[in-house]
């Protein structure tokens, strides 16, 4: 008896000696990874590693910050642990103590101080001309970093849907040409890790919402992004998805803290993507539910929002990533596909710390009605008050396409709709005519394309005088104007049919060996071959560059054009004509949407507002003009007239 009890004895030595307890390293997630004294959200931190959720936590030597509320989750593997931090907190690192059983570790967290006056940051506003660059198309800066063995998917840059090696040191070596454009504001689709085997390029559906893809760069050299381009006065908006994550390649994807911290079906269940449902009064819950909850395609697992474990998560994500990056915007993905009453919460989250922050939706909805739904302040007939506070203006697109479209109907535009429409200027006019539903027309986004449409290029036929009349309208209406990289010298796709892939193409220049560099003047006017191979008229990549810095350069200094009214004219024919002004000054634009036709600028017709202009000059030449009921415009044609 007395042997057998001492080899008991022996073989419960072993495991208390093989099972010593945690230790720090052991933790294999901490998020967010640090914060800042002087933040209004109260702090959650979300800790991740083994039976973690056994053990007690409290703060070594807090000197006033302390462990005030311990949470566990439904898998074991987690502990949601509240922190106070005093105003008064210094800056430093701080100890959390983990104790189970008499036994004890610590995990060193760091709380910062912040940046002077970090809560009062401006943001992107009708001042900015946005630069939209999707990274892994821009330019490769970095060889080395095109595969890494720490992500899936390697380097392939004959495949349309691979990888091309773009990556933050190409758009830093790059951020000359783009303040040079004049545009003032960069966004960057997403550049978090997304670990997807196949597309990840894109980066929408992520792995790990603290990490910069590596692909891409890191954390730091992010960091060093954002502070590179305020240097030279560009502001930077962050690409953010709320509603969806990589199904099986994000980290929590084979152990979820709660069970419904994502949307789960019996089987797959896609989204209706009916933006209808979430608006309409008589919609069914089935509908409702479906265009909220069901997900936007099997790689990306639909976020429950609803959960409030997860709901804290990303408003401290959003935040964490403003303060460590000194960010001046976001852009939030398939905005209305969340639940939108946490949206809501998120959108406040932010302007409390931030009240200057701007942050766009994406509200890919047809309807102007349903968009103005979207924006903050708007009188919905439900009460609802999304705080957001700029959307997109979809419809303006839409107009454009169908008034500078390509005749032949070759091209099918994002609303499925073909071909240019003769009355294109009224389509134009009906659009903005429908300002007065928008609750702040001036912080609605306006855009010529982006990386989901079709390019400017397709659109217009690769016609430079629409391609000119398209990039006036965009430069000259209300709001804030977005294109995509590219766009100022009317990039085409490889070929319309092949989606996403094919219109989302390679920079010339952005890579060693490329045929032309498109970031030079030189490389520019030596063009003489399309992205589809097809040849182009030599030079003509300079004259669109030249002709977009010109008008981007006089926007960028036009206080009428940021700031002012806008009074426009029913088309009697194919000429739209509207005038932006203020107490200080009046533009007169004037768009000949017709094909064929030279019609006469109906001066007289816009005598309020025209009479008393005399002399002015041509934005677009520089020269002196005097408008009057004898002056034409040509077929595509544009004038811009500054008084």
């Amino acid at each position: 008896m007395k042997k057998l009890f001492l080899l008991s004895f022996f073989f419960l030595s072993l495991c208390l000696i093989k099972s010593p307890g945690m230790k720090a390293s052991d933790i294999e997630h901490v998020n967010p990874p640090s914060w800042w004294v002087g933040m209004k959200l109260p702090l959650q931190l979300m800790v991740n590693g083994p039976d973690i959720s056994s053990y007690d936590v409290s703060i070594k030597d807090g000197d006033g910050v302390k462990v005030t509320g311990i949470h566990k989750a439904e898998s074991p593997n987690y502990l949601f642990i509240d922190i106070d931090i005093p105003p008064t907190a210094k800056a430093g690192t701080y100890n959390l103590v983990f104790t189970k059983d008499g036994k004890s570790f610590e995990y060193p967290y760091e709380i910062a101080a912040r940046r002077p006056d970090s809560s009062n940051r401006g943001s992107f506003t009708t001042a900015d001309l946005i630069y939209l660059i999707m990274p892994d198309r821009f330019a490769n800066g970095d060889t080395t970093n095109d595969s890494t063995d720490d992500t899936t998917e390697k380097a392939n840059r004959n495949s349309l849907g691979g990888r091309h090696g773009g990556d933050l040191q190409g758009i830093i070596n790059n951020l000359d040409y783009i303040s040079d454009l004049g545009a003032t504001a960069i966004w960057n689709t997403p550049l978090l890790l997304d670990d997807d085997p196949r597309g990840s390029y894109h980066g929408y559906a992520a792995s790990d919402y603290y990490l910069i893809d590596p692909r891409f760069g890191d954390n730091e050299l992010f960091k060093e992004f954002v502070g590179k381009a305020h240097e030279k006065d560009l502001k930077v908006i962050m690409d953010v998805v709320t509603n969806h994550s990589g199904t099986h390649t994000y980290w929590w994807s084979e152990d979820l803290p709660f069970q419904d911290w994502i949307h789960q079906f019996p089987e797959y269940t896609g989204s209706n993507h009916a933006n209808s449902a979430i608006l309409d009064t008589n919609a069914s819950n089935l509908d409702r539910t479906l265009a909220e909850e069901g997900w936007f395609t099997p790689g990306m697992a639909d976020m429950n929002l609803n959960n409030p474990y997860l709901l804290q998560f990303f408003k401290q994500w959003a935040l964490w990533w403003i303060e460590f990056a000194d960010l001046d915007g976001y852009r939030v993905d398939t905005y209305w596909y969340n639940e939108k009453e946490p949206m809501s919460q998120w959108n406040q989250a932010i302007l409390d710390e931030y009240p200057n922050f701007n942050i766009v939706g994406e509200t890919w909805i047809s309807q102007i009605p349903a968009i103005a739904y979207w924006q903050k302040d708007n009188n919905n007939h439900d009460g609802f008050n999304s705080n957001l506070p700029s959307v997109m203006d979809f419809p303006l697109l839409n107009a454009a396409n169908k008034a500078f479209g390509k005749p032949d109907g070759e091209v099918e535009n994002n609303e499925g709709q073909r071909g240019h429409h003769k009355n294109g200027a009224r389509e134009l006019y009906d659009v903005i005519s429908q300002d007065y539903i928008y609750p702040n027309i001036n912080n609605l986004l306006v855009f010529t394309s982006n990386h989901d449409t079709d390019r400017v290029g397709d659109i217009v036929g690769k016609d430079p005088d629409r391609f000119k009349a398209m990039m006036v309208l965009f430069a000259t209406v209300r709001g804030i104007p977005q294109i995509f990289s590219g766009d100022e010298m009317m990039f085409s796709s490889v070929d319309p049919k092949t989606g996403h892939p094919g219109l989302r193409v390679d920079f010339p220049g952005g890579w060693e060996g490329d045929t032309f560099d498109f970031f030079t003047d030189e490389g520019r006017a030596a063009a003489d071959v399309d992205f589809n191979g097809e040849p182009i008229k030599k030079g003509m990549r300079k004259e669109l560059y030249d002709f977009s810095k010109n008008l981007f350069q006089w926007r960028k200094n036009s206080d009428v054009i940021h700031n002012g009214k806008t009074k426009h004219f029913i088309p009697t024919n194919d000429g739209y004509g509207y005038f932006r002004y203020n107490d200080n000054g009046t533009v007169f634009v004037f768009i000949n949407t017709s094909d064929t036709e030279t019609i006469n600028v109906p001066w007289s017709h816009y005598s309020e507002i025209s009479s008393g202009l005399g002399e002015g000059t041509n934005v677009l030449t520089g020269e002196k003009v005097t408008i009057s009921d004898d002056t034409q415009v040509g077929p595509m044609g544009v004038l811009v007239v500054e008084y």
